[in-house]
C-alpha cells in the first residue's frame, strides 16, 4: 500500500472513535468553538442516518434545516422528502427535476417537514481540515455505520 495513503487510513479510526464519543448536540445548540472544517453525522436516537463534510461546518449544518433552504443547500432533507413521497428517481429533464419537485405542493410539504425533522436530529462532528482525509473519513463513517442516506454514486 502507498505510504501516504496508509498514513491517511491509519488516522481514520481514531477520528471515528472521537466522533462516536462526542455528546450529540442539536443544530440550535451548536457550540461557538466548534471546528470550521470536518465531518458531521445526523442521527435520530441511536439510528445514524447521514454523514456529510464541510469546510464551513456551522453554516453547513444550519443550511441542512433552514426553512428557506432549497434542494442545493438541504440535500439530506430533499432525499428524505423524495423517499417520503415515493419520488426517488432522479430526472435530468426539466419535468421532474429537483427544481420542479420543490414547486409541487405535496413534495414541498414533505420537504418542509423533512427540514424540520433534520433540525431536531442529533448531531456529532469531528474536526478535519485536510480535504483528502475529510473525504476518506466521510466514506469510512458512512460505511462503518451503514448510514442509509449516503450515496457516493456519480450523477
Amino acid at each position: 500500500m502507498d505510504k501516504q495513503f496508509r498514513n491517511y487510513v491509519e488516522l481514520l479510526d481514531p477520528l471515528f472513535e472521537q466522533l462516536m464519543r462526542m455528546e450529540p448536540v442539536k443544530v440550535g445548540g451548536l457550540p461557538h468553538n466548534m471546528p470550521a472544517a470536518g465531518i458531521y453525522l445526523f442521527s435520530e436516537k441511536e439510528k445514524h442516518l447521514y454523514v456529510g463534510r464541510s469546510n464551513r461546518m456551522r453554516a453547513r449544518l444550519q443550511e441542512h434545516c433552514r426553512p428557506s433552504s432549497t434542494h442545493n443547500s438541504a440535500p439530506f432533507a430533499f432525499t428524505l422528502a423524495r423517499k417520503a413521497t415515493g419520488q426517488s428517481k432522479a430526472s435530468y429533464l426539466p419535468s421532474g427535476s429537483r427544481k420542479e419537485l420543490e414547486k409541487e405542493p405535496v413534495f414541498k410539504e414533505a420537504f418542509d417537514h423533512a427540514k424540520t425533522r433534520v433540525r431536531r436530529m442529533d448531531i456529532r462532528y469531528v474536526g478535519e481540515a485536510d480535504p483528502t482525509r475529510q473525504a476518506l473519513l466521510e466514506m469510512y463513517v458512512a460505511i462503518a455505520l451503514g448510514t442509509p442516506h449516503n450515496d457516493f454514486d456519480t450523477h
